[in-house]
């Protein structure tokens, strides 16, 4: 993520903000811009200091305070880049889930910050109504035992509404024995699944993709009983980045994916702070570095392993100072370097494809 700086006054601002606390302006995200500008109104829409725009319209969900995107310029539709990726919202009526649906989309408009930035392919389900992506933000029924799964089924993404409940999302990360459980972890691993689709099968790289992560062929529900029956293979962090991404193929792309994100949505914000590690006990120089260059400009995965390695390490050790989890509790072996690194290639072939 970026730092952003109020157009009227200066302010330095965060992705987030939806007013500029120093002048009071009402800030907004351009998405074709990437950029978050102070805005104005403008009879019934909004000038923009960012780049001197008029007409523009804020999404139609910013009525709920879930969105502070524009609408593109020249557009009709009511909604953002984002939103209208959107297909069931919770019941807005209900102040609790309202209050929870508002915190899934600050996760959501965090994906897609990334995706538009790599320009990636994003068709919304009115668009390809069999393949599109589309979002069911779905809370449980009260009167049946039954939860609400959060998955990927053919584009449509699923996120069950309880996992916005800390002390519930708690409660799984334990029972599922995972050392990480964020909302923003679901959504950037269940569009791993989609992309998976889009640029793998659909993009001809189904062999070199088996080559790295394996059959995709093997029967998924046999896998996944497996795997919770038996649990991971004990070497596992030889090869997976985590011990779920060892269920099947599918799991270990999407689980790799959305580590892919991490590092590069984390380095860039590292980068907007001018962060540098310098032990001084490290003579020989493995655990410096400087983060200064833009990790989706980068040609070379090395180059941003260089970065998130000795970045990790640092950061871990100043949470444990903290007595709290580290930030990153997850090891980079070889061979999961290496995946990564075909994420990198696959997601900058594709942001390369789409900028032609």
């Amino acid at each position: 993520m970026k730092l952003f700086a109020c157009q009227a006054c200066g302010n330095v601002l965060y992705f987030e903000n939806r007013v500029c606390e120093r002048c009071g302006h009402r800030l907004a995200f351009l998405p074709e811009r990437e950029t978050l500008s102070a805005i104005e109104p403008d009879g019934a829409s909004w000038t923009t200091l960012a780049d001197k725009g008029s007409g523009r319209m804020l999404c139609a969900n910013a009525e709920f305070d879930a969105c502070n995107w524009l609408t593109d310029p020249g557009s009709e539709q009511a909604y953002c880049r984002a939103c209208r990726h959107n297909g069931t919202v919770p019941n807005l009526s209900d102040p609790a889930q309202l209050a929870a649906w508002r915190e899934l989309e600050v996760a959501k408009h965090r994906l897609f910050y990334s995706l538009i930035r790599w320009r990636l392919p994003l068709t919304t389900r009115w668009e390809d109504q069999a393949h599109g992506l589309i979002f069911n933000f779905l809370a449980d029924d009260p009167n049946s035992s039954q939860r609400i799964m959060t998955g990927h089924d053919n584009g449509l993404i699923t996120i069950a509404l309880t996992e916005t409940d800390e002390i519930e999302r708690e409660r799984r990360r334990l029972e599922m024995g995972e050392p990480y459980r964020t909302l923003l972890g679901h959504f950037r691993h269940e569009v791993g699944h989609y992309f998976w689709d889009v640029l793998v099968r659909a993009g001809g790289k189904l062999g070199e993709c088996r080559a790295m992560f394996g059959d995709d062929t093997v029967d998924y529900g046999q896998a996944l009983q497996r795997h919770y029956a038996e649990g991971p293979p004990p070497d596992w962090q030889q090869n997976y980045v985590s011990a779920y991404a060892t269920t099947h193929p599918w799991e270990d792309f999407a689980e790799t994916w959305a580590h892919y994100l991490h590092i590069v949505d984390t380095l860039e914000m590292a980068s907007e702070f001018g962060m540098q590690v310098r032990p001084r006990v490290d003579r020989d120089g493995e655990l410096t570095a400087r983060i200064r260059s833009n990790p989706y400009e980068a040609t070379d995965f090395q180059v941003l392993v260089n970065a998130w390695l000795p970045f990790t390490f640092a950061i871990n050790s100043v949470n444990r100072a903290m007595g709290v989890r580290d930030l990153y509790p997850f090891i980079l072996s070889p061979a999961v370097i290496a995946k990564l690194g075909f994420i990198h290639a696959l997601v900058r072939g594709a942001a390369k494809a789409g900028s032609n």
